[in-house]
């Protein structure tokens, strides 16, 4: 059986870097434990908000939150009132730092990155959509983009409701999965539907990196 590394770890300081910015030396597990809670807050909270991915900087006293979203406009809410009860929700899970800040990035093409793909293949799966259908369409879409060389979108369970659960998956392109300087976006999610769960993997080729 071969060991699988996730492919971003693979990738640390080749091609990625780290989602959590920070160096302390003591109170590492407390921190660590505190980036775990805020992410899956966020993500629980603004599971509509299509969220790609959170940074975490910690700096003397305080907490830096890096959201970055296809749709801001439902983080901000009206009039600013939505980040700032985001704001103090993470302050509590936080309580270490006593200053907390949430920065909102925009993303303008969300078929660019992986952990959207992803997600909108789940909601599809959820919708009880046709897998096989969902794969092409999706992968057809994702190869129009500019500067995508290859993808691969692979879904497992109990398929269309299936008793006995498997893999099935679509790819085009090149991914060379084995090279750290291939520029590889990857994401896993899961779809909750009436016959259990449905995991979706996504694997993007950008193209090489060179320094």
């Amino acid at each position: 059986m071969a060991h699988k590394v996730h492919p971003k770890s693979f990738r640390i300081k080749e091609t990625k870097d780290w989602s959590s910015r920070w160096f302390v030396k003591k109170n590492v597990p407390q921190l660590l434990k505190e980036d775990f809670l805020i992410r899956s807050y966020v993500d629980k909270k603004l599971k509509e908000a299509s969220i790609q991915n959170i940074e975490v900087e910690r700096f003397p006293g305080k907490v830096n939150v890096i959201i970055f979203s296809a749709r801001p406009g439902l983080i901000i809410g009206r009039g600013g009132a939505g980040i700032e009860l985001l704001r103090k929700e993470i302050q509590k899970i936080a309580h270490l730092a006593k200053d907390v800040r949430i920065e909102i990035q925009e993303i303008k093409n969300p078929w660019e990155f992986a952990s959207l793909i992803a997600q909108f293949v789940a909601f599809q799966l959820e919708k009880r959509m046709p897998h096989r259908r969902t794969l092409k369409q999706t992968l057809s879409k994702v190869m129009a983009v500019k500067g995508i060389e290859g993808a691969r979108i692979e879904v497992g369970g109990r398929l269309g409701g299936a008793e006995i659960a498997r893999r099935e998956w679509q790819q085009k392109g090149r991914l060379p999965r084995g090279t750290l300087r291939a520029d590889i976006d990857y994401s896993l999610k899961e779809a909750y539907t009436r016959y259990g769960t449905i995991g979706v993997k996504v694997w993007l080729y950008k193209g090489m990196k060179f320094e």
